[in-house]
């Protein structure tokens, strides 16, 4: 399954949907409609507690709230063909597409687990090392939809761009067992953390990664969340950041350095709670790494694209403060 949180159209505010082929279904409303064909005289009520329209709503519901969206997706042909009426089905063309987790509960952020992007850094005489297990938390202040624009802060000249995997989170739980890991995990979604490079160089004078990384707009994710079930290994997914057209990070989830079941059980120190996100930290490509880097810290006016195989495609256009 493929869960959005799109703008219905018809009722002007974001929507918890379901994705079928071209099109996005509306769950609560959809919901809401086959309860009523089946004589529930309280249908809305007993939808919005089952089905909610929010996503991290939807998370905190378990499993009533996962069955209730599958019976939708199993009718989804009847709502595009507008069986059940009016405004319930949308292409997804015509909507906007907000992130899928508008607003997580927490981002951790873990950086240095794929080696290639460390080495790339030694390579390119970065002043500050780059271990395995760094981490931090990036702001929900920062996130945006996945064809948004990214603003570049007009104190900012060095804006680079970092494709990752995210990890939504679906159950509560804390110590986590590698074993288990997946038993807490929603699905999958593709994540970009963006950087100041320029900002992030002062602040890791004093062992800080903050605004470099958290400023507004810095966390473009979606375009989907990707349950679980529909991604056969999550372990070996084609990644690829193009700007402009132009391939600037190439790669594989299969160069990661720990699991992805590692990585959970790692931070499950902290409670984890539905809705919060962990990311695999990049891949090689950044533009701080190459030479001439100048010529590829992303400037207004271009097209990022950032895309994992099976997870869907981002594409951000810059934009100046």
């Amino acid at each position: 399954m493929k869960l959005a949180t799109f703008r219905n159209p018809h009722l002007q505010k974001p929507r918890l949907g379901i994705v079928f082929g071209d099109y996005v279904i509306d769950g609560c409303s959809a919901y809401t409609a086959m309860l009523k064909e089946e004589g529930e005289e309280d249908a809305e009520v007993l939808a919005d507690a089952v089905l909610p329209s929010g996503m991290t709503a939807f998370l905190r519901r378990g499993r009533r709230a996962w069955d209730a969206a599958e019976r939708v997706l199993f009718k989804a042909r009847s709502f595009i063909n507008k069986e059940y009426g009016e405004g319930l089905a949308f292409k997804l063309s015509e909507v906007r597409l907000y992130a899928p987790v508008p607003r997580p509960g927490k981002i951790i952020h873990t950086a240095g687990n794929f080696r290639e992007h460390a080495k790339e850094a030694e390579k390119a005489k970065w002043e500050f090392p780059i271990p395995q297990w760094i981490s931090f938390l990036k702001s929900p202040s920062a996130v945006v939809g996945p064809y948004d624009d990214v603003i570049k802060p007009k104190f900012v000249n060095e804006l680079d761009y970092e494709l990752e995997m995210a990890v939504v989170i679906g159950r509560r739980g804390k110590y986590v067992s590698k074993e288990r890991a997946f038993d807490y995990v929603a699905g999958f979604m593709v994540f970009n953390d963006l950087t100041a490079r320029d900002i992030q160089r002062q602040e890791m004078k004093n062992g800080l990664l903050n605004f470099g990384k958290n400023l507004d707009t810095f966390a473009p994710m979606g375009p989907y969340l990707v349950t679980k079930d529909e991604v056969n290994d999550p372990h070996n997914l084609k990644m690829e950041l193009r700007v402009n057209g132009e391939v600037r990070q190439s790669g594989n989830t299969n160069r990661l350095s720990v699991s992805l079941q590692e990585i959970i059980e790692h931070y499950s120190w902290v409670m984890l709670e539905p809705g919060d996100i962990i990311t695999t930290g990049t891949i090689s490509g950044v533009a701080a790494f190459r030479e001439n880097p100048e010529r590829y810290y992303l400037k207004p006016g271009d097209l990022m694209e950032s895309e994992i195989e099976h997870l869907g495609t981002m594409r951000n256009r810059i934009v100046a403060e």
